[in-house]
């Protein structure tokens, strides 16, 4: 069964995106086409051989609590070792901490394979690689050579801790508490929830990034600082002692199940210890980097649960014969039509396919801005970054919630079979639901792109954004196929420009409830006219490149008019909705929702 397209990643990378200029640099002088090719071969056959076959079972035998900590199943621990030794854990570090320098590029589309074929996996390594990213970035030298190399051998495994019981996505508010000892090390006390990952049977020690809050600090996100907390601290003479750090549970969830999630308590006999990472009280602005990074991941999670729906539902569609094509008339009107040949089944998988393909684009394209941030300087390294954090908030929500209603067009395309558990279409659809949760709901993503990143520097960012855009409008425009999309596209921009012409007027004001209180609303809208400007330039090279694929040639070309005949169009009844004079959601009107 094919659950992702490898040419078509391919095409994105080497064709569309132009690794190659990534490449350039002297960081990454080790890797040419061939060597990723390889790299991604491998990333393949892994998970043909080790990943995709158990994705059912994970589901049907999902992680559980018993007395001893949380168990999960036992094909993990192939996995973690099969992948660990293909390098793909922690590639993108430097050979000074045992990475290889690959580009971001190429580790997210690994990535988007190992999770197409089994979504239940990746977020283990992931989190560890964050964690130990926070450590290298942060940490002192005496914590890097502690942790790191473990960590990126996976034999000891990270987590990111900062959900509580009371707080959940409003930091500011944690009560975990960090007391400064008189042996330099601080007492750690508190409680945190949903730790993805956060114990297993399959890692000799976890060490757990946690957010907590000094004796005295400042009030709010302020007084936030950044501590690791092992499960087992390490004594003088190298051997581990158990470091206070209890599992309470694991929560048993609507999907993932294979990917356990845990209820931590810190401190429970008083005898937790905690190293400061960094400075006091700069733990939010260091735990952000991590975010971020874990943003684009649970984008591309998303992005690979609807990428691998869509293929399962279309070879179902080329299988199922019912019904009969709405021309036929005579004998052949007795004839059974395969379900693909009904224009409505083949609208539900260009659907499936333009949100998923047209995500992996923006993927890519945040992984090489990534890979850019890390290889310039000055004014242009801002620039770009720039770009990358006003495209992070919709890489993560897009295909999280548009890739929700890929994956139920999924299910709805195998009608009565696509509810059963015959196939894996209610899977796929119960695993992706988290997506627009993890990391900052879709509501938070909004509120960071439309309260910070578009007012950003000025507006700077949008700025940028636009000169690319009009850049590949522009291009479009040179061939009499792509003219009118491109016309399509710069008329949406107008419909977006007008949209905030009416919105930042509030926030100039500091009205900031009428100006964010449709801003879920203006991220749907903007994602819009960022997944068509990646279709286009999907469009471009389709019809440019030299030697491609007919048959992905064409398909390109058919997924992209989809999106701008059936998806794009959206963005005029979001704007109408936005810019409309009745508030019927604002807090005069609480009461009477009964």
């Amino acid at each position: 069964m094919k659950y992702t397209d490898l040419n078509f990643l391919k095409f994105l990378l080497f064709d569309v995106h132009k690794i190659e200029e990534i490449l350039k640099f002297s960081k990454h002088s080790d890797f040419d086409k061939d060597t990723i090719n390889m790299f991604l071969d491998a990333a393949k056959d892994i998970s043909d051989q080790e990943l995709y076959p158990y994705y059912q079972e994970f589901d049907e035998k999902p992680a559980v609590y018993e007395d001893d900590g949380i168990k999960i199943h036992p094909q993990l621990n192939n996995i973690f070792k099969a992948i660990v030794e293909s390098g793909w854990v922690g590639a993108h570090f430097s050979p000074e901490h045992g990475g290889m320098n690959l580009p971001h590029m190429v580790e997210g589309a690994a990535g988007h394979i190992y999770s197409a074929a089994n979504n239940h996996v990746s977020g283990y390594l992931a989190l560890t690689v964050g964690s130990a990213n926070l450590i290298t970035s942060f940490g002192t030298q005496e914590q890097i050579d502690t942790y790191v190399p473990k960590m990126l051998q996976a034999s000891w495994m990270g987590t990111m801790c900062l959900t509580e019981p009371e707080a959940g996505s409003s930091l500011g508010n944690l009560r975990t508490t960090a007391s400064l000892s008189d042996e330099g090390h601080y007492e750690i006390k508190g409680q945190k929830i949903f730790i993805s990952g956060g114990d297993h049977q399959f890692a000799d020690n976890f060490i757990h990034m946690v957010l907590a809050r000094i004796d005295g600090a400042p009030k709010g996100s302020r007084g936030i600082s950044l501590f690791i907390v092992p499960k087992y601290r390490i004594k003088e003479d190298g051997t581990m002692e158990f470091n206070d750090v209890l599992t309470a549970g694991d929560y048993q969830k609507m999907g993932q199940k294979g990917y356990c999630t845990a209820h931590l308590i810190f401190g429970e006999n008083d005898n937790c210890r905690g190293w400061l990472v960094g400075e006091p009280n700069k733990g939010l602005k260091y735990m952000f980097q991590m975010m971020n990074q874990a943003r684009l991941e649970v984008g591309m999670t998303a992005t690979s649960i609807a990428t691998s729906s869509y293929f399962h539902s279309l070879q179902y569609s080329k299988e199922r014969r019912q019904g009969k094509k709405l021309n036929d008339k005579g004998e052949r009107a007795t004839e059974q039509a395969l379900i693909i040949e009904h224009p409505d089944v083949r609208r539900m998988l260009l659907m499936q396919k333009s949100v998923a393909f047209g995500s992996l684009s923006l993927l890519m394209e945040s992984f090489k801005l990534y890979d850019l941030v890390e290889n310039t300087e000055g004014e242009e390294k801002n620039d770009i970054f720039l770009i990358l954090d006003l495209l992070t908030p919709i890489a993560k929500a897009y295909p999280s919630e548009y890739g929700l209603l890929a994956a139920s067009n999924g299910v709805q395309v195998l009608g009565g079979y696509g509810f059963t558990v015959d196939f894996p279409q209610q899977q796929f659809l119960r695993d992706i639901r988290i997506t627009s949760i993890y990391e900052g709901t879709t509501t938070i993503q909004a509120m960071d792109l439309l309260g910070r990143k578009i007012t950003a520097q000025n507006g700077k960012a949008l700025l940028l954004l636009m000169e690319r855009i009009n850049e590949d409008i522009a291009e479009a425009k040179r061939n009499e196929t792509l003219t009118k999309y491109a016309e399509q596209l710069e008329n949406s921009i107008k419909t977006t420009q007008k949209t905030l012409e009416y919105l930042l007027p509030f926030a100039f004001q500091k009205k900031y409830q009428s100006y964010l209180k449709d801003a879920t609303l203006f991220l749907e809208l903007f994602s819009h006219v960022v997944i068509s400007w990646q279709w286009l330039k999907m469009g471009v090279v389709s019809i440019k490149a030299e030697g491609l694929n007919e048959s992905l040639r064409q398909g390109n070309i058919l997924a992209m008019k989809y999106y701008f005949n059936y998806e794009l169009p959206k963005i005029k009844y979001l704007s109408d909705t936005i810019i409309s004079t009745d508030d019927v959601i604002v807090d005069d009107g609480k009461d009477y929702i009964n």
